[in-house]
């Protein structure tokens, strides 16, 4: 080892030069030593990061870090495309119940009539009948048409009314449980009614009656839910 000052030759790791009294342990760390192990520290120094070791790398992560690595999810998830996912409305598969009712209400009027067999009563029949199908489709028209849903990827649309149309939206980081009912019947035809709760002042509760496929749309609904939440850093049970 020699000194950078008069260049004599002193111990290793000497402080300070025997001859000028130069510092040397400055000089050291200005002017690496020579040599390959002196090159092959400083290329390993440089590549771990200025000195952090192997087992750095895996080491827990500060709170600073975990709060940038949330914060560009959030952005990440705030700038991806709203796509949609499912649309739909009131089904007449979920009417199953009244189309069941008044088919047998029309068969035993039938019956009757023809074992009575007065013309009077063919009239109060028809009449009757007539009125009873006429209900049922107007009903099952009004639940179609007054209602309907769009579901994205952000959000749930909720379109109501008919002359005068209101349109409210549930955002999916504010929905908190999905559940869906069914009937005997409905289950049937694979119909029935998601209920959503949610920290949305307008619906807290919401109730989706008359879905087709109720079993694959709950699904598709909570799905994005948790993968909403999971996106944005936040628990499945939080908010």
């Amino acid at each position: 080892m020699l000194c950078p000052e008069c260049g004599a030759e002193v111990v290793h790791n000497a402080v300070y030069c025997h001859k000028c009294g130069e510092r040397m342990d400055l000089a050291q760390q200005e002017f690496p030593l020579e040599g390959a192990g002196a090159t092959g520290a400083v290329s390993e120094y440089a590549a771990t990061g200025g000195g952090r070791g192997p087992a750095d790398a895996d080491a827990p992560r500060g709170p600073r870090e975990r709060f940038q690595e949330i914060a560009a999810d959030r952005q990440a998830a705030k700038d991806e495309p709203e796509r949609e996912l499912w649309r739909g409305h009131f089904c007449a598969k979920a009417m199953i119940g009244a189309w069941v009712l008044s088919g047998l209400i029309t068969l035993v009027a039938l019956i009757v009539g023809i074992v009575i067999w007065k013309g009077w009563f063919w009239w109060v029949a028809a009449i009757g009948l007539i009125a009873l199908w006429i209900h049922q489709l107007l009903k099952y028209a009004y639940r179609r048409w007054n209602i309907s849903y769009q579901f994205t990827t952000q959000r749930l649309i909720h379109h109501s009314g008919i002359l005068r149309r209101v349109t409210d939206r549930i955002e999916v980081i504010d929905m908190d449980d999905i559940t869906f009912e069914q009937t005997v019947l409905e289950r049937l035809v694979g119909t029935g009614t998601i209920h959503i709760t949610s920290s949305d002042r307008s619906h807290p509760e919401l109730f989706l009656r008359g879905i087709d496929n109720v079993k694959e749309v709950s699904e598709i609904i909570d799905d994005t839910r948790r993968g909403e939440r999971r996106r944005r850093g936040l628990f499945v049970e939080q908010v």
